[in-house]
């Protein structure tokens, strides 16, 4: 691990997205069932995932430092065939969450096509990106693609 211990604890603040695109069927079938799949509730789902692997991100990526994470927000819209997820996590300390936040956004986009394998399995995750992060030693803000 990086020796953070001469830091200042600062807000510290990472979003991250990712995409999941489905076969236009599928996102038809999402669509007249209420976001449900056969599993259940998919977007819901995926929120909860996403929140508790952002919160976990330490026992998955051995160099991350355990956080005590503020807030940890996942959006998620199904924008044509398309599933926009967005993480947004906070934290009051020495070392940035964009980790965190990339780990919340792929987590839920996994659980998405968990919950929807079963109706097809052409679902593709894609671009998943940070798109912005502050409070550490350098800010990145990225426009929209």
């Amino acid at each position: 691990m990086v020796d953070v211990s001469a830091k200042t604890a600062t807000l510290r603040t990472a979003v991250a997205e990712s995409c999941v695109r489905f076969p236009a069927a599928v996102a038809a079938q999402l669509r007249h069932d209420g976001l449900r799949s056969p599993k259940g509730p998919v977007f819901e789902t995926a929120v909860i995932a996403g929140v508790m692997a952002a919160k976990r991100t330490h026992e998955l990526i051995p160099f991350c430092h355990p956080l005590g994470i503020e807030n940890c927000k996942i959006d998620i819209e199904l924008d044509g065939d398309t599933a926009m997820i967005r993480c947004a996590v906070r934290v009051h300390h020495k070392t940035g969450v964009e980790m965190e936040a990339l780990t919340g956004a792929s987590i839920a986009a996994l659980t998405i096509y968990d919950m929807c394998k079963s109706l097809s399995h052409d679902i593709v995750i894609a671009e998943t990106r940070l798109l912005s992060k502050q409070g550490g030693k350098s800010d990145v803000a990225r426009s929209e693609p």
